[in-house]
């Protein structure tokens, strides 16, 4: 198996920093400089780390990361060097969850929205989306595994199989499974609107 580095992506408030906690509990090094610190909205922490954000003007950072994990956000992938291989677990939550999520952490940082409704904020990330997975689509140094996050949060032993089975089988998927805490799950569809 060539050396890849493991890319936690999706949109903002998607899961993302659940899956890099259950990677760090299956036994994955994580790549995060803890700059932006556990709040109400990540009780358990954020997992970014800044020169991730940067990678299109300085990549040396991918030097000492193959065989753990980053947090990105989608629209950096497009930034990555394709002289090497990465495995992506893709996180996909309801979009209307995403919004509510979102909406509620921007309220309690006392930023504005600026006034997007939550239909045409849906419509934009769909669009992005779209474009970004047909891009990924013709990447060979890109291998994607989307992980379902409603799923992850009601049943996630099979979920952390999966994942496990994708970055070859060596975590360990039961003490993935064992840091899921429904309880942080607050943004429910069935309750986004309320």
């Amino acid at each position: 198996m060539e050396p890849f580095v493991t890319i936690v992506s999706g949109l903002p408030r998607s899961g993302t920093s659940m899956m890099m906690r259950m990677l760090e509990a299956g036994g994955m090094p994580v790549v995060t400089d803890a700059v932006r610190e556990a709040d109400v909205d990540n009780p358990r922490g954020y997992y970014e780390f800044e020169p991730a954000k940067k990678t299109r003007d300085d990549p040396s950072w991918l030097d000492s990361a193959h065989g753990k994990a980053v947090k990105m956000v989608y629209q950096l992938l497009y930034d990555l060097p394709a002289d090497r291989h990465y495995r992506v677990l893709f996180m996909r939550r309801e979009m209307d969850e995403v919004l509510a999520s979102q909406r509620k952490m921007l309220s309690r940082l006392g930023r504005d929205d600026g006034g997007i409704s939550d239909d045409k904020m849906s419509a934009l990330f769909r669009s992005q989306l779209a474009k970004f997975e047909a891009w990924a689509a013709s990447q060979s140094h890109l291998a994607i595994l989307d992980v379902d996050y409603n799923r992850m949060v009601s049943d996630p032993l099979p979920l952390a199989e999966s994942v496990n089975a994708f970055l070859g089988g060596v975590l360990d998927a039961k003490a993935m499974a064992g840091v899921v805490e429904p309880d942080l799950y607050r943004n429910r569809a069935d309750r986004a609107n309320r």
